[in-house]
């Protein structure tokens, strides 16, 4: 009778430590990264003043973080090429949402379209799907301007 309960008793450990092993294995996978890109927006601490700051406070928005710099890399035929693409603030909402913030600029204008829209802001709306979406700041204007991803349902042309 001790043999076959020595068998029961070292077929359980067996199958705790199967399961255990298991488990972690699926944490580890689910902890490794996906991409080369960082899933969280990361924050700048060092906020240089901009006129833009007091237009943002003015409507409701706590700017957090300071300019961001996201290098990139593609290969292109086995040839190197290099970018970056640059948010000017990070800044949170009452509810606690982020949002990249985007200062308009008179070399570089966005062009209200829905295609200019995607050329511009597009990269940095898949680089942070978790941010609340872009305020394009005008300085000038004092106008702050939210712009969300949305998908179209295909009925529209």
């Amino acid at each position: 009778m001790t043999g076959n309960s020595d068998k029961t008793v070292m077929m359980l450990i067996g199958a705790a430590l199967s399961i255990w092993l298991i488990y972690r294995i699926y944490i580890w996978l689910q902890s490794s990264p996906r991409s080369f890109m960082k899933e969280t927006i990361p924050i700048n601490k060092e906020i240089l003043p901009h006129p833009a700051l007091s237009i943002l406070e003015s409507a409701g928005y706590e700017v957090i973080g300071g300019k961001l710099r996201v290098p990139l890399s593609f290969n292109a035929d086995g040839t190197a090429l290099y970018s970056r693409l640059y948010i000017d603030y990070i800044a949170s909402a009452d509810d606690g949402t982020l949002y990249l913030v985007m200062l308009e600029r008179p070399r570089k204008q966005l062009e209200w379209t829905g295609s200019g829209i995607r050329d511009t802001l597009l990269p940095y709306l898949l680089l942070y799907p978790e941010c609340g979406g872009v305020l394009y700041v005008n300085a000038l204007t004092a106008k702050v301007s939210l712009i969300k991803l949305g998908k179209d349902d295909g009925e529209s042309d």
